[in-house]
């Protein structure tokens, strides 16, 4: 079927009906009559292709049509595996891992989406440990959170059998960016915050020191003249 659609895409021979051709060959590329393209083509024992009708005049090539959709079937199937190149990488955790352990992974898990490959983390329960997956689940879930830059979720953790899975996918070049730009500002905004909130305590202590001090000094003047 595929091959059907890709013979309708060339005129060969006979349906080639324009006046002059430019033939392509090893030695270059040449512009003659049709008529004696066809000749050149019919003395090989092959056949005139034409690849590029709206080019001036046509480009063809004096081929094999067969082993010419050959060629452009590999070469498809080609591009079509280097546009798909995308590994799933795997991150394992225990249902009670720790935090420096989560943190390698993480890691981890920030380089395998920066490369653009998907990520599958799974939480594995071992014996009685599955008594504990509603841990393993909040673990995935800070997982994808701590992600969210980088990733989307595909799959919310799923429990089967005795693992729980999260899928997670990376996030066009564009979006990340975007969202990094995101944090950074939020991260400014937030510096500032904390710097103009330590100000005002430090104005608030400094008051209080002055307010302790005047206090002090008005007692000590009353008592001495009480005395």
């Amino acid at each position: 079927m595929k091959n059907d659609k890709m013979k309708m895409q060339y005129r060969v021979n006979e349906q080639i009906r324009v006046k002059e051709v430019r033939v392509l060959s090893d030695d270059g590329a040449e512009v003659m009559p049709t008529r004696r393209a066809l000749e050149l083509a019919q003395h090989e024992g092959v056949d005139l292709v034409e690849i590029s009708p709206n080019a001036q005049p046509p480009v063809c090539r004096i081929i094999d049509y067969s082993k010419f959709l050959y060629q452009q079937k590999k070469h498809q199937k080609e591009m079509k595996q280097k546009q798909v190149k995308q590994e799933i990488k795997e991150i394992r955790f225990g249902p009670q891992t720790d935090e420096h352990d989560y943190k390698f992974k993480l890691k981890h898990a920030q380089e395998f989406l920066n490369e653009g490959n998907k990520v599958r983390a799974y939480v594995f329960f071992r014996g009685r440990s599955i008594l504990f997956k509603e841990q393993g689940e909040v673990l995935l879930l800070r997982f994808a959170n701590d992600l969210e830059e980088l990733a989307k979720v595909e799959q919310l953790p799923k429990l089967e059998g005795k693992k729980m899975f999260l899928y997670l996918a990376p996030k066009k070049t564009g979006t990340v960016k975007k969202s990094q730009q995101k944090r950074n500002r939020e991260g400014a905004n937030a510096e500032f915050k904390q710097a103009a909130e330590a100000n005002k305590e430090q104005a608030a202590t400094d008051g209080g020191l002055f307010a302790n001090a005047k206090n002090g000094a008005d007692a000590l003047k009353k008592l001495n003249v009480e005395e």
